[in-house]
């Protein structure tokens, strides 16, 4: 029986993760072996810090709604209780956005909200 050799095949799979490794430094862009490793470590912490990313955003929009509340003469914990009481669903990314873009709007919700 003649001897299989899965050129072809291989070949794309080593072009592939190649490919992926693109910019790295040193070894790790041009050794398949090394970049295999590391490309597998960049989807790792890729994967991770998608989850992260919605975690410090979440943060972000707390401290700035958090400062604008302040301005106003007010808390955080404060203002959101005072909208969950009167029935207001607003997120947070949006009560951000007002903070910082429509500070006038952001007042009128503060006022509304805390009396």
């Amino acid at each position: 029986m003649p001897r299989v050799r899965n050129k072809v095949a291989s070949h794309r799979r080593r072009k592939k993760i190649l490919k992926q490794a693109k910019g790295y430094w040193g070894a790790r862009s041009k050794v398949h072996t090394i970049a295999k490793t590391h490309v597998e470590k960049g989807l790792v912490h890729a994967y991770r810090d998608r989850k992260l990313k919605k975690r410090t955003f979440r943060q972000l929009w707390i401290i700035r709604i958090n400062a604008a509340a302040r301005m106003n003469g007010t808390t955080y914990s404060s203002l959101i209780h005072g909208l969950q009481e009167k029935g207001i669903t607003i997120n947070r990314k949006i009560l951000a956005n007002l903070a910082v873009e429509n500070p006038s709007a952001f007042t009128e919700i503060v006022k509304f909200s805390v009396n």
